[in-house]
């Protein structure tokens, strides 16, 4: 691990402020840092360029701080902001950055180091106060070569402008490397002029549910792929901006979109004759016979074509062998070949492609199952499993990169908070992905050097929109940039000062990410007279401030530090600051005994931890949808002490969802009591969910409409707190009842 130079301005005790209001607000953060005497004024300054290369660098540095609303920086032979080309400084992305009070210079053997040293010194710019930035030295280079993200372009299909605006962003963070999942089971996302049908037939899907139809109930279709002119102007855009994309061909398996468009493709007689809008595993594998060889080295010689890095990602994962196992053919080749099982054969499959790749000059990525069988000498293993595959990996000799799940899966959600969009349930919030070390301790240093970096994947499933995108991709993509370009020592004080200056950076420029785990949240508790608050952020970055005036805060407002005790017609207000920086949104509450008899299923706990989600409503078609907080294994809700005193009727907000999800034989494990009436019921219990039943509400009026129905009913005299347990009775997983929110009625 590298050793970052830190200085007294950097204080790690410092209270939690605004880290504009400190010299260096830089992510990441460089090797080495040395605060020198003195400011440079950018605000008359200029630009001059020396050397090849120099010019896009100091292009980009102009882009940015126009961007961030800094001064103009015009051209000029006597700039004093100045880019040099340096052989001695070693290093394809290193770079030297001097600031002194009469000049700027930033030095590089590569255009890739002036273009990293641009980026810094925008940073700097863009926190400064009145445009003055502190002197410095900075000596940088990354501690990893392989920086990436992992765009899912297959489940959902992103415009062309948001994925260069994606590789923008990369290069910003110093980024280097887009891994672009360009075909899966529900789409194929890649124009082959040889195969026209991959994108005729491969590139439409009829989506699950209400969304797979029109306003008259006519199926509509999802269609969207990249023609190979786009790609090479995005191939394009990428190089200069020192990104380089790496595409997945998923294959063997993941290849429900590919079998659907050439049958003959299949390893089964009737395979499918669309791309699947089922969310999961699906059990197509591709036949690997010669026919099907040949097919895939014409595409892959088209992909080749379009994309020059070294690398060729042809997936490899969750290749289902039941349909090669039930395939005489299949296993008569398994025979023919000498190989022990389906598993060897699918080694095999690898290998093939592995050499052809290399007679091309390309080198094979694959996911981690690829060890599973005899694989070439010189394929990379990109390890989701943990760090378990890239550990064996390097073990056995191969290159690894690190993008374990489910730590680095940014369809994660990252807060507990209702507010955050759709996504797995399983929380990774902001410090615990900045905790991840990736120097893996089971190996030798020698062994270490096989890991060439790290990556974090953004499966689309749950990622419908290009805004949702950016709120799973930011921040943790910066973080991701500090644990890869820095590796430093955990501090996550310091750390999140300087991630607040880089939201301040996006605000400005209009740039999303999830501000969610920033806004405060609260709990009721008390009485109708008495209504006591308890707040928190999940973030734990900065400081909660609150009004109860209805005013939204400011940096001099109350700190909150216990919970607050209200009397009904406050309008609490609360929004964190880190110093005088305000962190998210404000969030209001009026309050009302009714805040302490409902409760959102989000602020419920699930009965279970199966397969929790945070799922999108199903319509309307266009607009926004309401997300629901539920475990697809078992629908089950728990609100801990309810208040019941009085309480004379039930009110639930309940929707109803597609079961989209090929989860294989475990659909037998979703047991649902059977229903009283055809369309079911909500059951409330009481105490637990084998406890007494307090109502059982006909959900048939919800039956009738679209979207999530208000449903009700009377209940017997109740008394005391305690906890509610509510589930659904129907006949069966598809579609699933989902609970929005109970309100307890006096």
């Amino acid at each position: 691990m590298r050793t970052i130079l830190v200085f007294a301005m950097l204080s790690l005790a410092a209270p939690a402020a605004a880290q504009a209001e400190t010299p260096f607000p830089l992510l990441p953060m460089p090797t080495s840092l040395r605060p020198q005497a003195g400011t440079f004024d950018t605000r008359h300054a200029a630009v001059m360029v020396k050397g090849d290369g120099a010019g896009s660098a100091a292009a980009r540095l102009r882009d940015l701080v126009a961007r961030t609303g800094g001064p103009r920086l015009p051209m000029s032979a006597k700039g004093t902001i100045r880019f040099v080309r340096d052989a001695a400084i070693t290093g394809k992305e290193a770079y030297r950055l001097i600031v002194t009070p009469r000049a700027v210079t930033i030095s590089a053997s590569s255009d890739a180091g002036l273009y990293y040293g641009a980026e810094t010194l925008w940073q700097m710019i863009a926190t400064s106060k009145q445009g003055r930035i502190p002197a410095v030295t900075i000596n940088d280079k990354p501690a990893f070569g392989w920086r990436g993200l992992m765009l899912d372009s297959a489940r959902h299909f992103q415009p062309v402008s948001y994925v260069e605006t994606l590789i923008d962003r990369m290069a910003m963070a110093k980024l280097n490397t887009l891994h672009w999942h360009l075909t899966d089971d529900q789409g194929w996302r890649i124009q082959i002029k040889r195969y026209p049908r991959l994108t005729a037939i491969g590139g439409c899907r009829q989506d699950a549910g209400a969304a797979g139809f029109d306003a008259t109930g006519k199926p509509v279709q999802s269609c969207g792929y990249y023609t190979q002119q786009q790609i090479r102007a995005v191939v394009a855009y990428a190089r200069a901006h020192h990104v380089t994309i790496v595409p997945e061909i998923d294959m063997p398996g993941h290849a429900t979109a590919m079998v659907a468009a050439y049958p003959k493709l299949a390893s089964v007689p009737n395979p499918p004759t669309a791309p699947s809008n089922q969310w999961g595993v699906l059990p197509n594998l591709l036949n690997p016979d010669p026919a099907t060889f040949t097919f895939v080295e014409n595409v892959l010689d088209e992909v080749m074509a379009l994309f020059p890095g070294r690398y060729i990602h042809i997936g490899g994962d969750e290749a289902v062998k039941n349909q090669w196992n039930a395939n005489p053919a299949i296993q008569a080749q398994i025979r023919q070949l000498g190989l022990k099982d389906a598993n060897a054969l699918q080694g095999w499959f690898t290998a093939k492609l592995g050499t052809y790749l290399e007679r091309h000059g390309r080198r094979l990525i694959g996911w981690d199952e690829i060890l599973e069988g005899k694989v070439p000498a010189d394929a990379t293993v990109m390890s989701w499993h943990g760090i378990d595959g890239a550990v064996t990996a390097a073990k056995a000799g191969h290159d690894a990169i690190l993008a374990p799940s489910p730590i680095f899966y940014l369809d994660h959600i990252q807060s507990d908070s209702g507010n955050e969009p759709p996504g797995r349930g399983a929380v990774i919030d902001w410090r615990q992905f900045y905790g991840f070390d990736p120097a893996p301790a089971a190996l030798t240093s020698g062994e270490r050097r096989h890991i060439l970096g790290i990556q974090a994947n953004l499966w689309t499933e749950h990622v419908r929109t290009t805004a949702y995108a950016d709120r799973m991709l930011w921040p943790r993509a910066a973080i991701l940039a500090e644990l890869a370009w820095s590796n430093p020592k955990k501090d996550w004080a310091g750390f999140s000062r300087r991630l607040v200056a880089a939201m301040q950076r996006w605000n400005s420029m209009g740039a999303g990410y999830d501000r969610t785990p920033l806004e405060p949240e609260a709990a009721f508790s008390g009485s109708d007279e008495a209504i006591t608050v308890a707040l928190r952020q999940p973030a734990d970055i900065g400081t909660i401030r609150y009004t109860t005036d209805g005013t939204s805060p400011s940096p001099q407002s109350p700190a909150y530090a216990k919970p607050l005790t209200l009397t009904p017609g406050t309008a609490l207000v609360a929004q964190a600051f880190a110093g005088k920086t305000g962190l998210g949104l404000p969030e209001h509450w009026l309050m009302a005994p009714e805040l302490l008899r409902t409760r959102t299923a989000s602020a419920m706990t699930l009965c279970s931890q199966s397969i929790p989600l945070r799922l999108e409503d199903d319509g309307p078609t266009d607009g926004v949808r309401k997300v629901h907080w539920v475990d697809i294994m078992h629908p089950c809700w728990k609100w801990s002490g309810a208040p019941l005193d009085g309480v004379t009727k039930i009110s639930a907000e309940v929707g109803r969802l597609p079961f989209n999800f090929a989860i294989g034989k475990d659909i037998d494990k979703i047991k649902y009591d059977k229903p009283a009436t055809p369309a079911g019921e909500l059951v409330v219990r009481r105490d637990s969910c084998d406890g007494p039943v307090i109502v059982s509400v006909p959900l048939a009026p919800a039956t009738a409409t679209s979207g999530d129905t208000t449903v009700s009913a009377t209940i017997p005299h109740q008394s005391g707190v305690h906890d509610l347990c509510m589930t659904f009775t129907q006949n069966g997983p598809d579609p699933f009842w989902v609970l929005d929110r109970l309100t307890l009625v006096r």
